[in-house]
């Protein structure tokens, strides 16, 4: 994975967010000596840095002092910010509605660099469906959520998303992908076979503001034998879902603070 040169340099921070950065991406907690292979430096650099951060609470040690993994703090803060907490507001009383019309359960997606996060859900009334915890994390490349939101970017930022995506996946088939997003941006949404889940296929449509993604709206959809909705159905519910969140939003904005 290369990364660019940066222009200055702050050795403990960059220790810091070595560290973080690996454990965001590991699915497992990690011993001290994996990280200190994984960010390429010694026992001895990382152990003071090590110290702080749990004392900080942003990792933690597993009973049995298996290994350090990321504690809720990071996604906490996050999740804090004016723009997600706007998101999340005007998003929750649709999702309830949606799920409430459709008997699918459905989640909030937004871009975290190369992936996206799951940072709602609201789980449907009946006995069957497939919920994505909120935090969940996959390569955007890799998800239906990540292609709605590359998908709905202007130009220049999907191709910025699409370079930093490379960098961390050089196997990438950019043209491939390049060619799906467009299909996606034309039909307004997209309906694809889940990369995770065999007979689930994966709803999702755009939430807009300035007429740009700034999240995205997935049902994990099931087919159900007693359902009385089609998936075209659900299809129409689900972009009628991101219209009136996009809407919202846009209201927000327009009548906030300047």
């Amino acid at each position: 994975m290369s990364k660019p040169t940066p222009k200055y340099r702050a050795p403990a921070l960059d220790k810091g967010l070595d560290i973080l950065e690996l454990l965001a991406a590991a699915d497992q907690p990690l011993s001290i000596a994996e990280i200190s292979e994984g960010v390429g430096r010694s026992r001895g650099e990382i152990f003071r840095m090590l110290q702080v951060l749990e004392e900080r609470d942003y990792i933690s040690r597993g009973d049995g002092d298996i290994g350090y993994s990321l504690t809720p703090r990071l996604f906490r803060l996050g999740m804090g910010q004016p723009l997600v907490k706007n998101m999340i507001e005007a998003a929750l009383p649709v999702m309830h509605r949606l799920t409430e019309a459709c008997g699918q359960a459905c989640h909030l997606v937004v871009s975290s660099r190369e992936q996206i996060v799951v940072i709602a859900r609201v789980d449907p009334p009946g006995e069957i469906a497939l919920v994505v915890r909120v935090g969940h994390r996959r390569p955007m490349s890799q998800s239906t959520s990540g292609h709605v939101l590359l998908a709905f970017q202007e130009p220049a930022v999907r191709e910025r998303w699409l370079d930093m995506i490379a960098r961390y996946e050089p196997g990438l088939d950019r043209k491939k992908l390049s060619k799906l997003l467009t299909q996606l941006r034309t039909r307004g949404h997209a309906r694809e076979p889940s990369l995770v889940v065999d007979a689930v296929t994966d709803l999702s449509a755009p939430v807009l503001q300035h007429g740009r993604a700034v999240c995205a709206l997935t049902i994990p959809y099931i087919e159900q034998r007693t359902a009385v909705k089609t998936i075209d159905d659900i299809v129409a519910e689900l972009c009628r879902a991101t219209a009136e969140i996009s809407a919202a939003l846009e209201f927000g904005a327009a009548t906030g603070p300047d």
